[in-house]
């Protein structure tokens, strides 16, 4: 496996070893040891979690101010854009995001610290996306922030408008939002 730094400090794109034949592939998605290894991280995962949604689906910009996640993601069947989006107010790269393509062909995964909003759009005909993380869900601390602030700037490659949860329809601007120090 290969772990590249990526433009936010913290926030790494891990491209695993597939071994591949006329059979089919196999890799290793995730070994403790060598994510310790590569990244220098011992994080505990405690939740694995499975969508599936539809092109032009948006999920995000979500985070928990308490009980805050990291997150381990990978697309399993089609694609989808992802972001990390920094939401510590003391790091330099305050309000800064990081977007790259998953999907089931690149078999990429990217890690989100704590401190970071996530999300994502489905970029094909629909996407499964699996994460792990480090800490379970506690939707009393779930958080959005708009996924099209302009103060953020993403450059999302939606064909149209996105597909919204009522929850991401109500995402606040990062000026408004619940942050980390």
């Amino acid at each position: 496996m290969h772990c590249l730094t990526t433009s936010l400090p913290g926030v790494l794109l891990l491209e695993p070893k597939v071994f591949g034949d006329d059979r089919g592939f196999f890799y290793e998605s995730f070994n403790q040891r060598i994510w310790e290894e590569l990244t220098g991280l011992q994080r505990d995962f405690v939740q694995h979690n499975h969508s599936r949604s539809a092109q032009n689906v948006l999920r995000g910009l979500h985070y928990q101010i308490r009980r805050p996640q990291g997150k381990l993601v990978r697309v399993v069947a089609g694609e989808v854009f992802d972001v990390a989006v920094d939401i510590r107010r003391s790091s330099p790269t305050f309000g800064h995001w990081f977007g790259t393509v998953l999907s089931a062909e690149n078999r990429h995964q990217l890690w989100i610290p704590e401190g970071f909003a996530h999300g994502f759009c489905v970029t094909s005909a629909i996407a499964e996306f699996l994460y792990l993380t480090t800490d379970y869900w506690a939707p009393e601390h779930e958080r959005t922030i708009a996924w099209n602030d302009p103060a953020i700037g993403i450059r999302w490659p939606l064909a149209g408008d996105p597909l919204l949860s009522p929850k991401d329809t109500q995402g606040r601007p990062l000026a408004e939002a619940e942050l980390f120090d």
